[in-house]
């Protein structure tokens, strides 16, 4: 039996005395007998004549919006909560794209042929509300119980290639296996260059899913590589292979280190990292998960082998342009794609500023360009994202020491602010000009170095510089 809200019973009570029959579908369904907490009801309605009928039904309980009457869903709202009531529906591909469908909406469909449009059989379950019983006519607890991600028909599931996606983002979220049948299908889609078509907002969407709820997101990865789809990407496909020296990556090449990275930067932002909150702030999650994906994109041009030895130096900065391309083919968000550059850009400087004892003039002038806080984070999924012996003990005190020391400097968050302002150039007597930015910008780099701690050293040093002019 499964728990629904109270105000569905009710709901599914008033369709029965108008000879109609509720049953919850999708995600809901499948996320029941997985264990996992269900955020969102969809029902099906089955034998009313119109959905005029069943908003009528429906506005007796609770408003409703009407913004997906056109595709035959209702939302309706019951005590800040929304539910999506619709008819059973048939999605006819009649062009290219995702918009090149007709829905078909029809009451009187049997619950078998209306599932069967939908992806996979984990998907295609239903839960008939007065009945108390569950419909599963494509076996889908069978896959459950086998760990396996079967697709449920060839021609429905090609129409759709962002299908492939979701069978990348479903394996990894649930760790299950692809079908055989299915991973053959997914395949051919790739090998056709059947992905072409979707518009990258819809694939987007799909990597959030994969990032943001998978526990192993490298599994997803994994299987984008077998499948062959990285090659829309390769900015990722490039690092496959490229070797690293063993003594500090002794997992093997960049691919293999970046994916276990990854899956630690997600269990840091489950867990401990600072200011992350899986549940509260997904798009910090997503800032971080980002940028150590593409942390070593650099090294697929900056890594040279001289006499046995590998290198990639000056990789921070050659990871740079390849990660603006890569993100750029998911999103068009320009304020997030430039908000991950400084952490590829110094995700090297934590250890680096570590081993040299770097001074707190050093680590004034790196908060200015990097929100410390957040690089420390991202350095550490690299660090501990690795098999090194030092990695296995789970602490990276490059951070810890890094972290400390600018939050002793009140820089772990942002930078340094500036003691002078230009109203205070005024109060000296001197009228706004150009110079104004040269004086204040003069003032800041001796806060940065340390020599300058007050307002009062600071109109001191302005007033000097006027004597000197």
């Amino acid at each position: 039996m499964m728990q629904l809200p109270t105000i569905l019973y009710s709901i599914s009570e008033a369709l029965k005395n108008r000879g109609a029959k509720a049953i919850v579908v999708g995600g809901s369904v499948r996320d029941h007998f997985l264990k996992l907490p269900i955020k969102d009801y969809d029902i099906e309605v089955y034998g009313l004549e119109s959905l005029d009928v069943l908003e009528k039904v429906l506005l007796e309980f609770g408003p409703v919006n009407l913004v997906g009457k056109s595709f035959g869903v209702l939302k309706f709202v019951h005590d800040h909560e929304e539910y999506d009531f619709s008819f059973p529906r048939l999605d006819l591909k009649v062009g290219i794209g995702h918009r090149g469908f007709d829905v078909a909406v029809d009451g009187k469909m049997d619950f078998k042929m209306a599932a069967k449009r939908r992806d996979f059989t984990v998907n295609a379950m239903g839960y008939d509300i007065e009945e108390k019983v569950f419909l599963d006519p494509f076996n889908a607890q069978r896959d459950i119980k086998d760990t396996v991600l079967r697709h449920i028909d060839d021609d429905s599931f090609v129409e759709d290639p962002l299908r492939v996606y979701r069978a990348v983002q479903f394996s990894a979220r649930f760790r299950y296996t692809l079908a055989e049948e299915t991973e053959i299908l997914c395949l051919r889609m790739v090998a056709g260059n059947m992905l072409e078509e979707l518009p990258k907002e819809r694939v987007y969407g799909e990597w959030k899913k994969l990032l943001l709820k998978a526990e192993q997101p490298s599994i997803g990865f994994e299987l984008m590589k077998s499948l062959g789809v990285l090659k829309y990407f390769p900015e990722l496909e490039a690092i496959i292979d490229v070797p690293q020296s063993p003594k500090w990556h002794p997992e093997g090449d960049v691919w293999i280190h970046t994916l276990m990275a990854l899956d630690v930067m997600t269990g840091l932002c489950m867990s401990g990292c600072p200011d992350c909150d899986k549940k509260n702030d997904e798009k910090k999650m997503l800032k971080y998960l980002f940028a150590i994906l593409c942390h070593d994109f650099g090294k697929a041009v900056a890594t040279t082998i001289e006499d046995g030895v590998i290198r990639s130096i000056g990789h921070e900065k050659a990871g740079l342009e390849p990660t603006i391309n890569f993100m750029y083919r998911l999103t068009d968000e320009h304020g997030f794609i430039t908000s991950l550059l400084p952490l590829v850009e110094h995700h090297l400087k934590p250890s680096q500023f570590y081993a040299q004892g770097a001074k707190a003039a050093a680590i004034r002038r790196l908060a200015t360009k990097v929100t410390i806080e957040e690089l420390v984070c991202v350095a550490k999924a690299d660090f501990l994202g690795r098999t090194t012996e030092e990695a296995k003990n789970g602490v990276y005190k490059a951070g810890e020491w890094l972290y400390e020391k600018a939050k002793h400097l009140a820089v772990e968050r942002k930078p340094l602010g500036n003691i002078l302002q230009g109203r205070d150039l005024i109060a000296l007597g001197l009228t706004p000009s150009p110079w104004f930015k040269e004086i204040l910008d003069a003032v800041y780099i001796q806060q940065l170095e340390g020599t300058i701690e007050s307002k009062e050293e600071a109109l001191e040093f302005v007033q000097n510089k006027m004597k000197e002019a």
